[in-house]
């Protein structure tokens, strides 16, 4: 994200009048004086116009010049929403000045700090995201050290991103509004603490937008994952082990099921699968020259209470209750994960990162880091007309639904994730049915938005032979 006015893909336009300006010679001195005089002028208040209008779009920029600034983006993504005002971002550098500072650095370092032996100090980026905040809080709730940034962008409501921040700040963990573009701010965060661990998740999300707003997807998921490794390569001594969210969406058009880490990869459906295919490159490239050790997650249809609301399980719901149609498109499967299963595999995967071996200071590496890939998904591919079919249950009401044929909009028809590789890795066993986790969802969103329903209770099997206890859940909402 080189800077939010980037992310939108503002361009500053320089308009030249309509007209061509003619110079005639002019037998009077004096004429020809007062003539150069006004072009001075008008020169000048050009100037100071063309000045005034950088400003107010790239003042990340300037910034690098006279002091710390911070943006603010949603999963820390400088992606963000066509109608965020650029006037924020100025309005958000009036802090920048306590970016560095001894308070500041007292603050981060205190929320980085681990509680048990041997954990782990990590840099969340995106923190203020579905996922971010969840993996923030597992962390921080083992005792490891935990700081978020995230830009806090209207790509969905801010409102739900701001009552993530104030969950984890309950629980001790700093999220700042800051970009990941501004290179100077997170030089002076790994100045401040040796991170071991970058969990890197703050990106433009969304299949369908990248159609409205390209440039954004190139700002957030290539420019800043760029400005991540950077920094981690370059100013980070010693250099951290880097945990980056990818997507189930690089398998674009492969039709080989279910989908491996070995399959192809080169034919995107969509301009956000091409930006995380991208950025998989890219941390090869990272990998090889600096040491980083790099692991990508590729995330399969992530859901659960706290979720986003451009994913259809959220909007669906919203929908329902509201006696709104929804549309459907037909035969189409997804592989739907619960929020706690990929919560387990993005901890699971910092846990066994392997080291990076390259310094800073001498800009070399002592030899090859670990780069890996692994998908982390449910294994179970569900129509989406069936998860539309558990809400109504749950809500207590019937959808208006429109089923349609799948436009060529960058959509595929199903997803279905191998998790064998991150199986025997580390672990990754995904436990929760689509029926028990939209359950924890739809309680959620009827507590959070205050609704009058009555969910629904879940159906209840054999009761149990006398003198028998039965066994607890062993999910949980994890919020």
């Amino acid at each position: 994200m080189p800077s939010d006015a980037a992310a939108k893909g503002v361009k500053l336009e320089r308009y030249a009048s309509g007209g061509a300006l003619l110079l005639r010679r002019v037998a009077s001195g004096k004429f020809v004086s007062a003539s150069s005089h006004l072009l001075f002028r008008a020169t000048v208040l050009a100037t100071l116009a063309l000045v005034f209008l950088f400003a107010l779009h790239y003042p990340s920029l300037l910034s690098r010049s006279f002091s710390l600034a911070s943006a603010d983006g949603a999963s820390s993504s400088s992606s963000s929403a066509p109608s965020r005002s650029h006037r924020s971002l100025l309005a958000s550098s009036s802090a920048a000045a306590t970016y560095g500072s001894e308070r500041w650095q007292k603050e981060i370092r205190r929320s980085a700090k681990p509680r048990r032996d041997g954990g782990l100090s990590v840099l969340v980026t995106g923190a203020g995201g579905f996922v971010g905040a969840h993996c923030s809080h597992a962390l921080k709730a083992r005792g490891d050290g935990v700081v978020g940034l995230d830009n806090f962008n209207s790509y969905y409501d801010p409102a739900l991103k701001r009552g993530r921040q104030a969950l984890l700040a309950d629980r001790g963990v700093v999220v700042l509004d800051a970009d990941i573009n501004d290179a100077l701010l997170l030089e002076k965060l790994f100045e401040a603490v040796p991170f071991t661990h970058v969990l890197h998740l703050a990106a433009q999300a969304g299949v369908r937008y990248a159609m409205e707003a390209p440039q954004t997807y190139v700002a957030s998921n290539v420019a800043g994952l760029v400005s991540v490794f950077e920094a981690a390569a370059k100013h980070a001594d010693p250099q951290p082990a880097v945990v980056w969210a990818s997507s189930s969406s690089v398998y674009g058009l492969n039709t080989d099921a279910p989908f491996s880490e070995d399959h192809r990869t080169d034919r995107p459906a969509s301009l956000y699968a091409a930006t995380k295919k991208a950025g998989e490159a890219i941390a090869h490239a990272y990998n090889h020259i600096y040491g980083l050790s790099i692991t990508g997650l590729r995330f399969f249809t992530v859901y659960g209470p706290w979720g986003r609301p451009d994913m259809a399980y959220f909007s669906f719901a919203r929908s329902i209750v509201a006696g709104e149609p929804i549309t459907l498109y037909a035969d189409a499967r997804r592989d739907f994960t619960y929020i706690d299963d990929v919560v387990k595999g993005c901890v699971g995967a910092l846990d066994t990162a392997g080291r990076s071996t390259g310094s800073a200071s001498s800009g070399k590496k002592s030899g090859p880091a670990p780069l890996r890939v692994y998908n982390l998904g449910n294994t179970s591919p569900v129509p989406v007309t069936r998860m539309v079919a558990i809400l109504e249950k749950l809500l207590g009401k019937k959808a208006n639904k429109r089923i349609i044929a799948m436009p060529s909009n960058g959509d595929v028809p199903f997803t279905h994730a191998n998790v064998s590789h991150a199986a025997h890795d580390f672990g990754y066993r995904p436990t929760t049915s689509l029926d028990a986790g939209l359950r924890h969802f739809v309680d959620w969103f009827v507590q959070y938005y205050k609704l009058d329903i009555k969910i629904a209770k879940p159906s209840t099997s054999k009761k149990p032979a006398a003198g028998t206890k039965k066994k607890a859940s062993a999910t949980s909402a994890s919020s």
